[in-house]
């Protein structure tokens, strides 16, 4: 696709905003900088500063501010700093004004607002780039929110996505930084975000959704959506009253015990990803609400994360692993689920840096753990080594990161690794009860089933295929007489035990028939077959356990 004109303003923006960052240390930062704990000293190793990055951003437009935002979820490409930067990135805009509003209300939900709530403020509530929230009060007397998506804004991010798409692919044909980064699998994923949280009637179903799978966790609280005032462009769901974590004054936090919300929270995120497969996917501080009931709310579920059954088996067995400081189990599960080359890798290299990591890990201090931290490091270690641990290790890491900062706030001296392990063997007895359920069975046995009916004719085949001479054996890389020598051994031992097999049942035949020679009372013929079947076996087990054996020593 070519330069169009009305697309020149996008891609001068951008080649002025790669020209001054794609050579900055702020995107090939070590990892090691993350574990530092004094990040003014951090701040100045590199040659732009999280304030720098952020206006940036805002004056490319509201796309790349909402990217920003997303970026934040990504710890192993940015500083924890700048991350902290990008996370609380507002565009500046201006208000929507309310007529506008009002007609979006109208040509969305078919009635006006006036018709359809008690009151509503005009003045909003929170102003951002994609849409602005007002409070409002329904006819039946239910204190909601209702978000209004802003004008024209999913045309213009789909534009600059869609430029973002076609430069980055070009960028990974050029760059080895970018490829090693997979620069354009970045800027997929965060459209397929972006272009997801743009569809109000998703955020509601995914209200829905986190609603009925934490029912259990009676501290924590999910606003239900209305949605007879829901459309893809407006979102109305219960006000949730309260402050921001990160808001919550130092006396509330010493007055109240908060251990038990604290436990539902990791354990109520911990079954969201083993057990449901569907998570809240942004849960930092300014998402996270303590409300005056007391229950901790999660806001904002316009970004969620879903894994598949597997991935959510891997991430039990990892989070197993870490907990038990396995060094070489992480690793493997690591390497299991990567793509990676092995004629690139240097996978001792990369065994020993988790190792040592892990090692790290142990050594700290109980309230110190921190576990999202520890596979951020991972991530941002294999990136380095052209290691591709799939992205949803890369968002765990970053919820984890997320309820490490939370749980810091509320009770510094919470054990989180010590409820993540005990958790985490709880929930491997669940899924292990899940796999039990008649369902699951029956799924099984149909497996079986259709095993059972393809195994005849699949030996039929091979066994044609065989005695036509149509079996073909390629194998790179090995001593061909070695490998035939084998081969022919192993066809003279299987040609040995028919033998044997058919003297046998001759023998066992001539026993029932009278005869005049006899040896031992037995037909004279029938005990000499006998004889050679127990002479041949004897050679064929003396062959395997001493022979073969001492070969192999050899």
């Amino acid at each position: 696709m070519g330069i169009l004109p009305d697309q020149y303003d996008k891609y001068v923006r951008f080649f002025k905003f790669m020209l001054k960052y794609w050579n900055s240390d702020v995107f090939s930062f070590s990892g090691d900088e993350i574990q530092s704990a004094d990040k003014e000293n951090i701040a100045d190793e590199f040659d732009h500063t999280p304030e720098e990055l952020t206006e940036d951003l805002k004056k490319m437009g509201p796309t790349y501010v909402k990217l920003g935002q997303l970026l934040s979820t990504r710890p192993d490409l940015l500083p924890p700093h700048f991350m902290e930067a990008l996370a609380t990135l507002q565009d500046d805009v201006d208000e929507v004004e309310y007529e506008v509003v009002e007609e979006i209300f109208k040509e969305e939900i078919g009635v006006r607002i006036s018709k359809a709530f008690l009151s509503f403020d005009k003045e909003p509530l929170a102003s951002a780039s994609i849409g602005q929230v007002h409070k409002a009060v329904t006819l039946s007397g239910q204190v909601v929110a209702v978000k209004i998506q802003r004008p024209g804004i999913r045309k213009r991010f789909i534009e600059d996505l869609d430029t973002l798409m076609e430069l980055s692919k070009k960028a990974e044909s050029i760059s080895k930084v970018a490829r090693s980064y997979s620069l354009h699998t970045v800027i997929e994923e965060l459209r397929y975000i972006l272009l997801k949280e743009l569809d109000y009637n998703l955020e509601a179903q995914n209200l829905l959704t986190l609603k009925t799978n934490l029912k259990s966790f009676h501290h924590l609280f999910i606003p239900a959506p209305v949605l007879d005032y829901c459309s893809s462009r407006v979102l109305t769901m219960d006000f949730v009253e309260g402050n921001k974590i990160t808001k919550v004054s130092p006396l509330k936090i010493m007055d109240l015990d908060m251990v038990p919300l604290i436990d539902d929270l990791i354990k109520g995120y911990l079954n969201q990803i083993i057990i449901d497969g569907f998570a809240h996917a942004d849960p930092h501080p300014g998402n996270v609400y303590l409300t005056p009931d007391n229950k901790i709310a999660l806001m904002d579920a316009g970004m969620v994360a879903k894994f598949s059954n597997q991935m959510q088996e891997t991430i039990l067995k990892l989070m197993i692993g870490l907990s038990n400081y396995d060094s070489s189990r992480v690793t493997d599960l690591l390497l299991s689920i990567s793509e990676y080359d092995d004629k690139d890798v240097d996978l001792a290299l990369f065994t020993k840096n988790i190792e040592r990591k892990i090692q790290e890990s142990q050594n700290q201090k109980a309230k110190d753990l921190q576990t999202g931290r520890t596979l951020i490091e991972i991530n941002q270690m294999a990136a380095k080594q052209n290691i591709h641990i799939p992205v949803d290790l890369n968002v765990l890491g970053k919820i984890l990161l997320n309820m490490d900062q939370i749980v810091a706030t509320l009770t510094p001296e919470y054990d989180m690794q010590k409820t993540v392990k005990e958790y985490a063997k709880h929930l491997m007895q669940k899924r292990m009860k899940e796999d039990l359920k008649p369902g699951n069975l029956m799924e099984l046995f149909l497996e079986m089933k259709d095993l059972t009916e393809s195994l005849p004719y699949r030996i039929n085949k091979f066994t044609e295929n065989l005695a036509e001479n149509k079996i073909r054996i390629k194998v790179d890389t090995i001593d061909e007489d070695r490998f035939t020598g084998a081969f022919q051994k192993v066809a003279n031992r299987i040609t040995a035990g028919l033998i044997i097999a058919a003297l046998i049942i001759g023998a066992a035949m001539l026993v029932q028939i009278p005869s005049s020679f006899t040896v031992f009372g037995y037909p004279a013929f029938a005990f000499v077959l006998f004889i050679i079947a127990a002479l041949i076996g004897m050679y064929l087990l003396y062959q395997i356990l001493f022979v073969d054996e001492s070969k192999k020593q050899k």
